[in-house]
């Protein structure tokens, strides 16, 4: 493996600094197991590492592993050795069904499909998450207290962590997810999981409710230190960080560093367009990051018009994007502060408080040079899922098709190519995509056996408390 790319920043320590400023700064391993900064803020490098355009260069032919390690390695400096990093690298992507990790698919002259979906839970969660469930055993085997994995799922981040974790020793993982608001699918991919480390909770309420609550159980310093809380949700900088990767290997295949290349993402929680924010801030030349968000607009709204305001929840068609309170959002905003982290806290503790930020035009603007924000509603969705299935054949989930919709939509104010960034596979949302194409989408037969077998959570109410509760009733 050609991990020397990497090497010469790997020599620097990077420490990881708290958006809010008032924790202290963690090396890669540290903030891999903390999760949340202890001040409620998120973990993110002192600076952001760049790699030369030669380094992009070589990463033209370079296996997905290659990429990995290449990208990885300014950001876990000393915490991980050359050849640790490249072993559980190489664990992680080995059971992709895909030979390429993440295959480009190309739809036309302009358009490609970035399929994020051959991992064993049918989403690009598995990507980063496969990796940080390796991340977490390596860093805890020389150690006797447990871990205890918190997170909340609009669905696919459930069954992707627990996928990752099951079954390893050391650790137990806690996922809530909003009853009634996941696709079949995505719920019997979490609930049908035998391992006695993994618990599931249907929480009545929304998304917002569970990822509320999880961050209440890791603000709550005597409850966290008592169960030992780390998080697989994005909060988790090792999770965007794996994410980075996958905009990097793509780009350079459609000629980065030497031509630009934009991404449409879904989006729903801020995370995954945030990892290709930081891909542009390592040198990638990304013409634009399409942020694509559905009838929950508050994204589209705060980078269209700075006003980042909570509003009420609609239930759509793609659920894993039905959020109004994007936690990564904060990631961008402390850049966009000039990394001012008592400014920062100010405006989230205000935007806490009353549900809305006004976002000052200055860094509404800045941010406005690399995002492009677009709302698809549930027509254009299934218009784009028909499109794609009579033009070329593709069968995409809803996100898939919110993100490809925005690319149509942008792409005459755009450079080079555009990248729609596939997020999940279409069996994990049949209805959706049957109602749209005509077409019923098979599950691969890798995954077909979950509804054969019993199911295992709890229904709690969207109450801090009572989760507390079942937390403390599994025991230190």
């Amino acid at each position: 493996m050609n991990a020397g790319i990497g090497a010469a920043n790997r020599a620097q320590p990077m420490q990881h600094v708290s958006t809010r400023g008032a924790a202290p700064p963690l090396d890669f391993r540290g903030a891999t197991l903390a999760g949340l900064a202890s001040d409620g803020g998120l973990y993110v490098p002192e600076r952001w590492p760049r790699l030369e355009a030669d380094a992009f260069r070589r990463l033209r032919t370079a296996r997905y592993t290659e990429t990995a390690v290449a990208v990885l390695a300014p950001f876990v400096g000393a915490a991980l050795g050359a050849r640790e990093l490249e072993a559980l690298v190489e664990e992680a992507y080995a059971g992709f069904a895909h030979a390429a990790v993440t295959p480009l698919v190309q739809l036309d002259h302009r358009h490609w499909l970035l399929e994020l979906h051959h991992g064993p839970t049918l989403a690009f969660k598995d990507l980063a998450l496969q990796l940080l469930g390796r991340l977490f055993a390596h860093f805890l085997q020389d150690e006797r207290a447990p871990l205890t994995i918190i997170g909340a799922t609009s669905g696919d981040t459930g069954s992707a962590a627990i996928a990752a974790v099951a079954g390893l020793p050391g650790m137990r993982i806690v996922m809530l997810h909003p009853e009634g608001r996941v696709s079949e699918v995505q719920r019997r991919q979490m609930t049908t999981v035998e391992a006695a480390n993994v618990h599931n909770i249907a929480v009545a309420g929304s998304f917002d409710d569970a990822q509320a609550i999880v961050k209440a159980l890791f603000n709550d310093a005597r409850f966290r230190a008592r169960h030992r809380l780390s998080a697989v949700n994005s909060i988790n900088w090792a999770r965007l960080a794996a994410q980075v990767v996958y905009y990097v290997h793509a780009a350079v295949r459609l000629g980065a560093p030497d031509a630009p290349v934009a991404f449409a993402v879904p989006t729903g929680n801020f995370g995954d367009v945030f990892a290709g924010y930081v891909a542009s801030r390592m040198g990638l030349p990304v013409s634009a990051l399409i942020v694509a968000t559905n009838e929950n607009d508050i994204l589209a709204r705060a980078l269209a018009r700075g006003d980042y305001s909570r509003g009420a929840l609609t239930p759509t068609a793609s659920p894993s994007m039905d959020i109004q309170v994007s936690s990564n959002f904060e990631r961008l905003l402390f850049d966009l502060h000039g990394r001012d982290a008592e400014a920062l806290a100010a405006a989230m503790a205000g935007f806490e408080a009353s549900g809305r930020m006004a976002i000052p035009e200055p860094l509404r603007a800045e941010a406005a040079r690399l995002f492009r924000p677009a709302r698809v509603d549930g027509g254009e969705m299934a218009e784009t899922l028909a499109h794609a299935h009579a033009a070329t054949g593709q069968l995409l989930d809803p996100h898939t098709g919110v993100g490809l919709a925005a690319a149509r939509r942008l792409e005459a104010e755009i450079d080079g190519p555009i990248v729609t960034l596939a997020t999940a596979h279409a069996a994990k949302f049949p209805a959706a995509v049957e109602a749209a194409t005509g077409v019923f989408p098979m599950l691969p037969g890798r995954v077909a056996g979950i509804f054969d077998r019993p199911e295992r959570f709890t229904r709690l109410p969207a109450e801090t408390a009572a989760v507390a509760a079942f937390i403390d009733g599994l025991g230190a």
